[in-house]
C-alpha cells in the first residue's frame, strides 16, 4: 500500500483502492486533501492496467464526515479543485468504475463523494446525510443535484431541506445503496462487486458508464440510443469485441485486454 499524505493507495492487479486516510477528523476533506485525491484518480483514470477503483475510509468511524470545518474556520488555505471534492465529484469524463465502500458516516461532501461513484456498498452502521444547511452551506458538490436524480425530488427534498441522517438499511430502501453488509465487512463486500465487474470486459464496462450518463442527459429515447459515445466507439474496435464471442465459442473464460 502506497502512503501518501492524506490517503492510502493499494494496487491489486487491475483494482486500486484508494483510502481517505485523516480517522483524526473522521476523514473530514481539506483542500490539500482534496488535491491530493485529485491527483489519484487522475494517476488511476491514465494508467491502461487500471480498470475499477474502490474509495473508502480509514478507521471503523467514517467514510468522510465531509469538509473540514475547522481548517476553514481556522483560515485554512482555498486551492482550486478541478475535480472537485475528493478528486471525483467534478470528474465527469472518467469511464472506469468506481465503488464507495461506506465504512462509517457519509456527511456532506463525504456523501457527495459517494453519490460520484457508481455503486455504494454500505456498512450497516453507515450514516448519510446533506446537512450543509445546518452550518450555513449548501451541497453544492453536486448533492443537490445528483440526489434527486437518483431518487426523486420529493425523497431527496425530505433528506436535504432537514439534513437529517439516513441509515444504511433506509439508504438501500430509497435506491441509493446497492448493497447493506454487517459491521466491518463494506470494502471486502466493494472488493466482492469488483471482483464480478472485472469478470466482464473492461472495454464494455467503460462504453456502458459512458452510454448511461450521458445518454441520461438526453431526453429524447431515440436522440439518446442514436447519440454517439466515444467509449462505445471505442469497444467496437477493441480486441475486447473480438475476444468476448471467440471465447464464448471456445468455451473458455475470456483474456480481456482492455484495449
Amino acid at each position: 500500500m502506497s502512503p501518501r499524505e492524506f490517503c492510502l493507495v493499494e494496487r491489486d492487479g487491475p483494482l486500486t483502492v484508494v483510502t481517505i486516510n485523516r480517522p483524526d477528523v473522521r476523514n473530514a476533506l481539506h483542500p490539500p486533501a482534496n488535491v491530493e485525491l485529485g491527483e489519484v484518480f487522475d494517476a488511476f483514470a491514465a494508467d491502461p492496467d487500471q480498470w475499477i477503483a474502490i474509495v473508502t475510509g480509514a478507521g471503523d468511524k467514517a467514510f468522510s464526515a465531509g469538509n473540514d470545518l475547522r481548517y476553514t474556520a481556522q483560515g485554512g488555505a482555498r486551492l482550486p479543485m478541478p475535480r472537485g471534492f475528493g478528486g471525483l465529484t467534478s470528474r465527469f469524463d472518467l469511464n472506469k468504475p468506481v465503488i464507495a465502500a461506506v465504512n462509517g458516516f457519509a456527511m456532506g461532501g463525504g456523501f457527495e463523494i459517494a453519490l460520484a461513484c457508481d455503486l455504494i456498498v454500505a456498512d450497516e452502521r453507515a450514516l448519510f446525510a446533506l446537512p450543509e444547511p445546518k452550518v450555513g452551506m449548501v451541497a453544492l458538490a453536486g448533492g443537490v443535484h445528483r440526489l434527486p436524480r437518483l431518487i426523486g425530488a420529493k425523497r431527496a427534498m425530505g433528506m436535504m431541506l432537514t439534513g437529517r441522517h439516513v441509515s444504511a438499511a433506509e439508504g438501500k430502501e430509497l435506491g441509493f445503496v446497492n448493497e447493506v453488509v454487517p459491521a466491518g465487512t463494506a470494502l471486502e463486500a466493494a472488493k466482492r462487486w469488483a471482483a464480478q465487474i472485472l469478470e466482464c470486459s473492461p472495454m464494455s464496462i467503460r462504453a456502458t458508464k459512458e452510454a448511461v450518463y450521458r445518454g441520461l442527459d438526453i431526453a429524447d429515447l431515440h436522440e439518446a440510443m442514436e447519440a454517439k459515445y466515444p467509449a462505445v466507439a471505442a469497444f467496437l474496435k477493441s480486441e475486447d469485441h473480438v475476444e468476448g464471442p471467440r471465447a464464448f465459442a471456445e468455451k473458455r473464460k475470456p483474456n480481456w485486454k482492455g484495449r
